[in-house]
């Protein structure tokens, strides 16, 4: 019987190491061996059996380009993105839905956020793509990664390149502060109250009227 190194089984199944060595964890996957250096083994009927199987499961599986900008002054950059992502989908041959959001990055409450999340634990989703990592989530990117695992659904990013957007990053920043402040009394508000205030400064090259 052949034996696949982790690298090529993962190439074969199409799915990145790092989700071999989850799946191991979480026992999904187990590789059919580890040898005494710690390498896993996968075997070719492993490989048989997880094709048929995904065959079988994406069938009727979804792929969705997902969107997303942070404030409602960015529709025009919304956009622009989901013609790039459909313009993206396009070009790979793919059978797609759009969905789209219009809030923070730290946000985990949005409509269209939890409409992907939701479709992905109904194992409706085959594939997700997004222009940038950060338009999932700004923080906690590997929250919805794992997620994913757990249910087959993989994600595809279109440009891997750091490219933050000052403006988004800033109003990210003024709502995590934001939220502090509300919760917080006395000095701790007045010292939140003050940094919200120095981040729209830095932000805008304005002193702002307090």
């Amino acid at each position: 019987m052949e034996y696949y190194g982790i690298g090529k089984f993962a190439e074969l199944i199409g799915v990145t190491q790092q989700s071999l060595r989850n799946w191991d964890k979480t026992g999904r996957l187990k590789p059919h061996h580890v040898s005494e250096s710690g390498y896993r083994y996968y075997s070719q009927e492993q490989l048989h059996h997880y094709l048929g199987l995904k065959g079988e499961q994406q069938k009727n599986r979804k792929v969705i380009g997902y969107c997303r900008v942070s404030s409602n002054k960015q529709k025009d950059d919304l956009e622009r993105q989901i013609d790039n992502v459909k313009t993206y989908m396009y070009a790979k041959g793919y059978s797609f839905e759009v969905i789209s959001d219009i809030g923070s990055g730290i946000d985990y409450n949005k409509k269209g956020l939890n409409q992907l999340l939701s479709m992905i634990t109904s194992s409706e989703v085959d594939k997700i793509v997004v222009l940038y990592k950060d338009r999932l989530l700004r923080f906690g990117y590997e929250l919805i990664e794992n997620i994913c695992v757990k249910y087959g659904t993989t994600i595809e990013i279109i440009d891997n390149t750091e490219k933050p957007e000052e403006q988004e990053l800033v109003e990210d920043l003024v709502q995590i502060v934001t939220v502090f402040s509300c919760k917080s009394q006395g000095r701790r508000a007045n010292k939140a109250k003050k940094m919200i205030k120095e981040l729209l400064e830095d932000d805008t090259g304005v002193e702002s009227q307090a």
